[in-house]
């Protein structure tokens, strides 16, 4: 993996300050939105997948609209 930051503590430099060095440095490399995106990036789903879920909503949207004439389920206003 490779370092993005490095900071080195420098003579009498207190933690706290050497953790908000760091914390500014993280900052300006932009790596949290970076990592952010990655996490919640979802991979793209097959041709046969995508395929096989449309075929599920068509079919679902269907038996929807017959029990909806039947009078067993109620239609959605939006």
């Amino acid at each position: 993996m490779a370092i993005n930051v490095e900071v080195a503590k420098t003579g009498t430099e207190s933690g706290v300050s050497l953790l908000r060095r760091f914390t500014k440095r993280v900052q300006g490399a932009g790596i949290l939105p970076r990592v952010r995106s990655l996490r919640y990036k979802d991979r793209n789903k097959s041709p046969g997948t995508r395929k096989k879920m449309t075929l599920k909503k068509l079919a679902r949207r269907k038996e929807v609209d017959r029990l909806i004439k039947l009078g067993k389920a109620v239609e959605k206003t939006r």
